[in-house]
């Protein structure tokens, strides 16, 4: 039997546990699973919170976090994967920051830690046990993960923006 590389087995089972969380925060956006609003209800939710279209935010948030979160799991396109939820957990972090870190009091803490950890993954690549390794890399080339990056973080920063400008505007 083959040596298990300790390595590439902690990234499985990290990759595995935070892209399963994602993707269950996701559908509850998307499809009402698990309690969650479905498109609908998180869009009402997303208005509320300053985020305009909510429909769209709504989309584009629970993509963010249950693609993102499906991809992470899998192994496949990591870099991408990674900056797609980590830019949908900007979003949270944004909306969860004024109510201070800890996440007892309604804090960011949460959501900080799963952007973190799967901006991680997207910058350490998904290791020996993925989908990508079983494609050769196909979708995690060194110019993707420059790309992907960039890419979620420009479109947090435009959504974030606007959602600040709006609520400047409103008060």
């Amino acid at each position: 039997m083959a040596h298990l590389n300790r390595r590439d087995l902690g990234l499985l089972v990290l990759r595995v546990g935070t892209g399963t969380v994602l993707a269950a925060h996701g559908t509850q956006k998307l499809l009402g699973w698990f309690g969650g609003g479905g498109v609908e209800g998180t869009a009402k939710a997303m208005e509320h919170m300053g985020f305009s279209p909510g429909r769209q935010s709504a989309v584009a948030a629970g993509l963010g976090e249950a693609g993102g979160g499906v991809f992470l799991a899998l192994g496949l396109a990591t870099p991408a994967a990674g900056a797609a939820a980590a830019g949908a957990m900007a979003g949270a972090v944004a909306v969860h920051a004024p109510a201070g870190f800890f996440a007892q009091s309604g804090g960011y803490e949460y959501p900080a830690f799963l952007g973190f950890t799967a901006a991680a993954i997207g910058l350490t690549g998904a290791g020996r046990y993925s989908l990508d390794h079983a494609t050769g890399h196909r979708f995690d080339q060194q110019w993707t993960v420059a790309l992907a990056f960039a890419v979620s973080a420009l479109a947090a920063a435009g959504v974030l923006t606007k959602r600040s400008k709006a609520q400047a505007e409103s008060s």
